[in-house]
């Protein structure tokens, strides 16, 4: 691990403020990613600035009837409200599918949000990554892709984020609230806060430097049965392969999302339609221009079987 200097913020804006004037400087919070990167010198922060003393640990109803959820808010304290259990199943759902339980007593949701690619030439510093190093190219694309992106990569990098809880919360419309080192606030909707790897596969997200996640807030609940399956490797502590979040109203209507196929939380509205016509109509429209490397086209396949399971326990 490289060094580094370290301060506490006492507010927001200090923390946004001190994040842009240090260069090299990071946030940390539950540090379950970021620590791990830092011991494989992936990430080497010149600076960390804590943000734990903010305040920002709450879960408070909006005058709109939602939810605003701090920032720091663990994911195991998250799950287990009893408001989100109760009309928010669907994000409750997604973080216990998420990590062990030390981990989701350690995480954020900001940090969840937030969290880099689980790829292993990602995680390999003897192999190129233009995610780690622009410009030195991506093992992936001809290596063991198994796991990878089927949709919205690009010839640079096909990752996958590696967040249950960024899907859910994708179908559930949620709004991402920030604050700038000018002390400016706003408010992003979490569409459009993770980017498509493009040209700039290390630009991961739309925040800008020093710009702190403070807040999610989730609209007013919109019923429906919610379901969130995850189908992975193994039964506990894997990322997906697959993954489908979905909310269906009794006339067969409905929202859904896709993990593990692209480097964002991949939903299509358009294809929302079509889903009382069944999965294969809303899988052909959602994931319409796919290009599955060598490994994963089976991912394809899954991601219709898995909505079809979900749509059958709805009917059940």
């Amino acid at each position: 691990m490289k060094p580094f200097t370290y301060e506490r913020a006492k507010s927001p804006a200090e923390a946004a403020a001190a994040a842009a004037r240090i260069d090299g400087a990071k946030f940390v919070a539950g540090g379950t990613n970021l620590l791990d990167l830092m011991k494989l010198q992936i990430e080497t922060p010149k600076h960390l600035i804590d943000v734990n003393g903010l305040g920002l640990d709450t879960i408070e109803p909006t005058s709109e009837g939602g939810l605003r959820i701090g920032a720091l808010v663990r994911n195991t304290d998250l799950a287990a409200d009893a408001r989100v259990r109760r009309d928010y199943g669907l994000l409750s759902r997604a973080l216990l599918a998420g990590a062990s339980g030390q981990l989701r007593n350690k995480a954020t949701t900001s940090g969840n949000l937030l969290q880099r690619t689980r790829c292993p030439y990602f995680y390999d510093t003897n192999q190129p990554c233009n995610k780690r190093q622009p410009g030195s190219g991506c093992a992936a694309i001809h290596g063991v892709n198994r796991q990878h992106a089927v949709i919205g990569a690009s010839d640079a990098c096909i990752a996958t984020h590696p967040s249950d809880m960024a899907v859910a919360m994708r179908t559930l419309d949620a709004v991402v609230e920030t604050v700038r080192p000018d002390a400016q606030t706003r408010a992003i909707p979490i569409a459009d806060l993770h980017r498509l790897p493009g040209d700039t596969p290390e630009i991961e997200t739309t925040l800008t430097t020093g710009e702190l996640i403070t807040s999610v807030v989730l609209p007013k609940p919109v019923g429906g049965t919610q379901i969130y399956r995850k189908v992975r490797d193994r039964a506990s502590y894997a990322f997906a392969l697959v993954s489908v979040a979905a909310i269906v109203q009794r006339d067969g209507t409905g929202r859904v999302a896709i993990g593990g196929v692209a480097q964002k939380p991949w939903r299509v509205e358009a294809a929302e339609v079509e889903m009382p016509r069944g999965a294969k109509t809303v899988t052909a429209r959602l994931l319409q221009g796919a290009k599955p490397a060598k490994d994963n086209a089976f991912k394809l396949t899954l991601v219709e079987r898995t909505l079809g399971a979900v749509l059958a326990d709805v009917k059940g």
